[in-house]
């Protein structure tokens, strides 16, 4: 594995980028940025290659999540990062999640179009949310087997899943017929 492993990471908000962190100097945020307007719509997991890297999207009711990460690192500890940060984001920002809470300066009607929510603003959550993007990067790359063992468990869970869902299918199709 690659020294630099986890490279950059970011949580957006469509396009809006609200967190990021990395420890590294570059240009991976202008390219991620750029990979970010022209994510599909239809993918909830999507990669990139570019120059010995991966940037790695995961997006989630309108949340996107990336990581930057060295080619040699692989595809697995980059996802089960994102898994993380994906949980750890929603456990943090539930209520506002739910409630598209408005931004807490706003008191009227009139402000609200100038603050909007939490979520539109650009770097919003860079103080309280980038710190833990750190910690997430952190631990992956400090737990690569750890890592590695959760990937392989949750591909199993899906194979699983794909397995009684064809049964399930198999089920019912044979009940009408």
């Amino acid at each position: 594995m690659s020294q630099k492993g986890l490279i950059y990471s970011f949580v957006a908000k469509g396009t809006v980028v609200l967190a990021e962190h990395t420890p590294y100097s570059g240009n991976f945020s202008t390219i991620a940025v750029q990979c970010l307007q022209k994510l599909p719509t239809n993918s909830s997991k999507y990669t990139y290659s570019c120059d010995g890297h991966t940037f790695n999207f995961l997006v989630d009711n309108g949340f996107v999540f990336l990581v930057v990460a060295d080619e040699s690192t692989g595809r697995s500890v980059p996802f089960v990062f994102l898994e993380r940060v994906k949980e750890d984001f929603k456990k943090r920002y539930e209520a506002s999640i739910k409630n598209d809470e408005p931004h807490p300066l706003a008191d009227d009607d009139e402000d609200e179009d100038l603050f909007g929510d939490r979520f539109s603003i650009a770097y919003n959550l860079d103080r309280e949310f980038g710190p833990i993007l750190k910690e997430h990067m952190q631990y992956c790359m400090s737990h690569p087997e750890e890592m590695s063992k959760l990937s392989k468990l949750k591909a199993q869970i899906t194979e699983v899943k794909g397995i009684m869902m064809d049964n399930i299918e198999k089920v019912c199709f044979c009940s009408f017929v």
